[in-house]
């Protein structure tokens, strides 16, 4: 009915109704129930709602899985609800295992309260429509649009029994699988806002503590514990946080808190044995507490603000106060997103980014960039499967066993989703040259890659000379997989104007791709 124009029953005297009118009647305003539905919400599992759909395993070491009762919505439009837990049993004779199995809802409807009229058996017919759902094992991927997923389990040949994953973020082989649940979306900040702005007021002393002791006491995870607490901000400014998604929020923040707590104890001991200190690590432990029982209530909520603001409070005093009259901002290095700051006792300060956070990095490389306190200039670029850059820096890969050229379109992890092209080898190596250098500086070469499969060696020569320090890949990001890898080569390896650089696979049974290249000297 969607696809035609919407029309409403109107009823007139001596309007003779009929049960097509009847039947049209109610198909309009299901129709639009579900237009609706689409429209303005993200199909999945209805947070807040009954047991919101878990599935569990029944510790019977045997195959068969509980489902909570919850509410979903799928991609038509449909209300998917389940008004009480159901126990399915998998039959292991339905697959050809090892398989990946999914467990899927799907919206019924099955005729109901059959009636027929003896006196005329003309009469005669179902008087009701009752709205289901039904739970399905299935092999094929989901389809948002006819089925919600509400768990999957990889099942190896031979299992007996399923059960909860140890590791819910890596689930093993017959042990249940939650991380590709969908949940439905909500329009509109649906917090107190009374609650909403102590919430803020929060983040605000977060941000101002942990850039403390970011820029003031070089506290590393403090950085990360920022960023944590600026995203809860512009989600909370843009009224997209309520209790189905504010605990999992705040799990990621006091997460970040504590990691700052735990390098703090690890690496400034001067700081740590302070009471002042002790007296936040014990507000950031109870907060943990308290969001681990993620009670979605407005007082559970105001409860683990309290303990927030306590855990900035305890630190406050330690905050070392700046006069805003004893620095002027001289300028900016829009690049790496910090600036050029002058004391009046002390010098010149730069502040800018880490090494670590260049490879991470979705802005583009600019001329110059402050990178671990000091700034660098950008002397060469080298563009991968442009033949004039590629013919400028003598471009080449030899030996290789297997070659092939790729075009991605991937995200870094802030999200920013680039095109770009490039090419790996597997075994060889390449070569090419690097320009325009200033001799005895050192070298950064930073290196666009593909970081769905990482865990490899290589090494790196320079000029025919082998450097003593590896380059490590390590890890790997299959949703995320842009990456910046950079390599410094000391200066004295620097002899001339130009190099030539030489990587090496070390890794057997491993390709290593490049996309773009940027070369950077100390300015």
């Amino acid at each position: 009915m969607a696809d035609t124009p919407f029309k409403r029953i109107n009823f007139f005297k001596g309007f003779m109704i009929t049960e097509q009118d009847m039947s049209d009647g109610e198909r309009y305003h299901i129709e639009k129930r579900r237009l609706h539905l689409r429209s303005f919400h993200a199909p999945g599992v209805v947070p807040r709602n009954g047991d919101e759909l878990r599935v569990t395993s029944r510790g019977r070491g045997d195959l068969s899985i509980e489902i909570g009762s919850g509410y979903a919505i799928d991609g038509s439009g449909n209300d998917i609800i389940f008004p009480e837990k159901q126990i399915k049993t998998l039959n292991p004779g339905d697959f050809k295992l090892p398989q990946t199995i999914y467990v899927v809802l799907r919206y019924v409807e099955e005729f109901t309260d059959f009636i027929a009229y003896r006196e005329n058996l003309d009469y005669q017919g179902h008087r009701r429509v009752s709205e289901g759902a039904k739970v399905e094992f299935s092999i094929v991927e989901p389809d948002i649009t006819q089925e919600v997923e509400i768990a999957r389990v990889h099942l190896e040949k031979g299992a007996k029994r399923i059960v909860d994953a140890r590791n819910p973020n890596k689930p093993e082989p017959n042990e249940l699988d939650l991380r590709y649940v969908r949940r439905a979306g909500t329009v509109g900040n649906q917090l107190d806002p009374v609650l909403t702005d102590r919430l803020d007021t929060a983040i605000q002393e977060e941000k101002r503590i942990q850039s403390y002791l970011s820029r003031v006491k070089k506290i590393i995870s403090a950085q990360d514990a920022l960023h944590a607490a600026m995203s809860l901000e512009m989600v909370l400014m843009a009224a997209f946080v309520g209790h189905s998604n504010v605990w999992q929020l705040l799990h990621i923040v006091v997460n970040m808190k504590w990691d700052v707590v735990q390098e703090v104890e690890g690496r400034v001991p001067e700081l740590s044995a302070k009471k002042e200190f002790a007296a936040h690590k014990k507000n950031v432990d109870i907060l943990r507490g308290l969001i681990a029982e993620r009670r979605h209530t407005d007082e559970a909520l105001d409860n683990v603000v309290t303990y927030w603001m306590k855990s900035c409070e305890s630190l406050d005093s330690l905050v070392d106060r700046i006069r805003a009259s004893e620095i002027e901002v001289k300028s900016t290095t829009g690049a790496a997103g910090g600036g050029v700051l002058e004391a009046a006792k002390e010098g010149p300060v730069l502040e800018g980014i880490a090494f670590e956070e260049i490879k991470v990095r979705s802005e583009p490389f600019t001329a110059e960039l402050v990178v671990d306190g000091k700034m660098w200039a950008q002397v060469d670029a080298l563009d991968i499967l442009d033949a004039d850059s590629e013919a400028e820096h003598d471009f080449v890969i030899k030996e290789a066993t297997d070659t092939y050229r790729s075009r991605q379109r991937a995200r870094y992890p802030d999200g920013t989703r680039i095109e770009d092209t490039g090419i790996a080898h597997e075994g060889g190596f390449s070569e090419f040259k690097v320009k325009n250098l200033t001799p005895h500086q050192d070298l950064v070469i930073i290196r666009r890659m593909d970081y769905i499969k990482g865990d490899y060696q290589a090494e790196i020569h320079v000029n025919g000379q082998r450097m003593e320090r590896i380059l490590s890949c390590d890890g790997n990001d299959r949703k995320f997989r842009w990456r910046n890898w950079p390599y410094v080569v000391p200066a004295e390896y620097i002899n001339g104007d130009t190099v030539t650089i030489k990587m090496v696979m070390l890794t057997a049974d491993r390709d290593i791709n490049m996309f773009r290249y940027w070369f950077y000297q100390p300015k």
